[in-house]
């Protein structure tokens, strides 16, 4: 039987790595010799992140374009034939049968040289507003899957396929229990809890807005887990105190996510997919540093369906107390969004990806 060889190209973030990780992952899994590479960008996160996962990685000489006037995008035209020309290289050595790109610098220049040299190409669009790469993409691949209606307004409807983002699978493996998860972490176990989170990297404008509302949190006798991001927590550890806790990074999903009865978060995809699936009320304070807007749009349509509460950075300042007072209050608000984000949530997605991967081959 012929070997399966895949091509997997994601990264940048988290948002982009956990799904091509998720993909692989159940693609190993389904098929015991199937031969799994992955392309990413050099000097990103997924040149760490993807090894340490039990996958190989080979890495490009890319970066993004910077929207902003900038020296580096001089360098851009070149990065981009030589990223082209390394692109190339791999796969007429690696000879693969499907190229998937979960989105990320790198996925643009591999998915290209994979549709001329007519190698089936896959897309994993994790946002409800999709970027320019992926658009460009979109005419010659031969199949998209997607997490949101109405994307027929960006890629060609034929092959569009609503599958839902791919979600780290110990998400679907049920919670803990509360008071022992709030407890592994030094937090009072009858007390509500307040997660606090800022995507892979940390949020600054999201930890600035902690540190200055730690005294208004205080009159709602709620316990606060704050991840911060290894790179904000020499700046807030020292905030730790009895009923919050400071953390750089948590790794223990399962307690992470049992211990919290409320969730602050940015509005990335891949977060959004998985806070879905564990059904807890959710404020989104999406990033507007990011391609297109994308968290703004992508936590808009979950404010449309009463899913969640959304405030814009620019906003904080004025809205802020007075919409978390109704997000930590409001019973039956949070009942409502509860039930909103179940019945948008698609646990199953990485196996619906994997199952029209093997099935078009």
């Amino acid at each position: 039987m012929k070997v399966f060889k895949l091509i997997v190209s994601g990264g940048g973030t988290g948002g982009h790595i956990y799904p091509a990780i998720s993909i692989a992952s159940l693609v190993k899994l389904q098929q015991k010799d199937a031969d799994i590479l992955f392309i990413g960008a050099l000097g990103k996160m997924e040149m760490d992140k993807v090894p340490k996962a039990g996958f190989s990685i080979r890495g490009l000489w890319i970066s993004g374009f910077q929207r902003s006037l900038s020296l580096r995008n001089f360098l851009f035209p070149l990065k981009l034939v030589v990223s082209l020309l390394q692109a190339f290289l791999i796969l007429k050595k690696f000879k693969p049968q499907v190229v998937m790109g979960t989105g990320g610098f790198a996925s643009g220049p591999v998915l290209k040289v994979a549709q001329w040299l007519k190698i089936k190409t896959l897309i994993q669009e994790q946002n409800s507003f999709p970027g320019i790469t992926n658009r460009l993409l979109a005419k010659k691949a031969d199949k998209i899957f997607v997490a949101y209606n109405g994307m027929e307004n960006y890629f060609p409807s034929s092959k569009i396929s609503i599958t839902g983002n791919p979600i780290r699978p110990i998400i679907n493996e049920g919670f803990l229990n509360s008071k022992k998860a709030k407890s592994f972490f030094g937090l009072d176990p009858e007390k509500k809890t307040l997660l606090i989170m800022g995507g892979s990297l940390g949020a600054k404008k999201i930890n600035e807005l902690v540190a200055l509302q730690i005294k208004f949190f205080k009159q709602f006798s709620l316990n606060i887990l704050w991840q911060c991001g290894a790179i904000y927590y020499e700046i807030y550890k020292n905030f730790s105190s009895k009923n919050l806790v400071v953390k750089p990074f948590v790794y223990e999903i399962e307690e992470l996510y049992s211990s919290a009865d409320y969730i602050i978060s940015r509005a990335g995809a891949g977060s959004l997919s998985e806070l879905s699936c564990i059904g807890k009320p959710i404020l989104l304070i999406p990033s507007p540093n990011v391609t297109a807007n994308h968290q703004f749009h992508n936590a808009m349509s979950f404010a449309k369906v009463n899913a969640a509460l959304v405030i814009e950075e620019k906003d904080l300042d004025k809205k802020f107390q007075e919409i978390f007072t109704k997000f930590v209050t409001d019973t039956s608000l949070q009942i409502e969004m509860c039930l909103s984000l179940k019945a948008l949530a698609r646990p199953h997605a990485t196996k619906a990806i994997v199952n029209e991967m093997i099935e078009l081959i």
